[in-house]
């Protein structure tokens, strides 16, 4: 379900960062044209769970980013909680890498020599939820060692990471490469040392590299 509220409030958000979007119909779009954005929420299907805030960027007629945020609440409620973790994590590298409005103090920066191209890399914040652990250092050079036996088009691509550590230490990742699962990249995640909690914990991050312009 798309509510005006809710577009109203996605603008807003993208507004307080300079970058205004027009509405047409359930879509927010940059001077009439691409990147193209549209959010829907869905209410959560048991009692007491989190609805689901599902944002689509439609980067050109053959590319789209599919994004999803879990909200807790019903309704109005749920949908502001989902956009704040949007807001939190994933926004500041969309902004840089869609729209050129980087704000490093709410990322992190890197160039990446893969085959024989460089890249602009533009890391978001690694957002834990369950437990107070830390990252894995060598995350980012897992991820960047995983891409080199990649054939990456020269345009803008990005990676979503999701991993899951449970109290008895069983890990389960996602990792999608253009909304694709990516399987050299669960590796890459899996391989680290995460660290034991008595708690089970969810660490999250979205990564978008575009070839570097000479």
């Amino acid at each position: 379900m798309t509510s005006e509220k809710l577009k109203a409030q996605l603008a807003r958000l993208f507004e307080r960062h300079e970058v205004e979007l027009e509405p047409d119909e359930d879509w927010l779009l940059t001077d009439g044209d691409y990147p193209a954005l549209r959010a829907q929420w869905q209410d959560a299907s048991t009692p007491g769970g989190p609805g689901r805030l599902d944002l689509d960027l439609v980067l050109d007629e053959e590319r789209q980013l599919e994004l999803s945020y879990a909200g807790d609440g019903q309704g109005e409620a749920g949908w502001r909680d989902a956009l704040d973790r949007f807001a939190r994590s994933d926004l500041p590298v969309l902004l840089a890498a869609c729209w050129y409005v980087t704000d490093e103090r709410r990322l992190d920066l890197a160039q990446w020599e893969l085959g024989l191209r460089q890249w602009d890399v533009f890391i978001g914040r690694f957002a834990v939820e369950g437990a107070d652990i830390a990252v894995p250092a060598g995350i980012l050079a897992n991820v960047a060692d995983a891409l080199k036996n990649e054939s990456l088009a020269p345009r803008l691509h990005w990676i979503r990471l999701f991993l899951r550590r449970t109290a008895d230490g069983t890990l389960a990742t996602e990792v999608l490469l253009d909304n694709t699962p990516w399987s050299a990249g669960d590796r890459a995640l899996a391989e680290l040392a995460w660290p034991e909690s008595a708690q089970a914990y969810d660490v999250r991050s979205l990564i978008a590299l575009d070839v570097r312009d000479y």
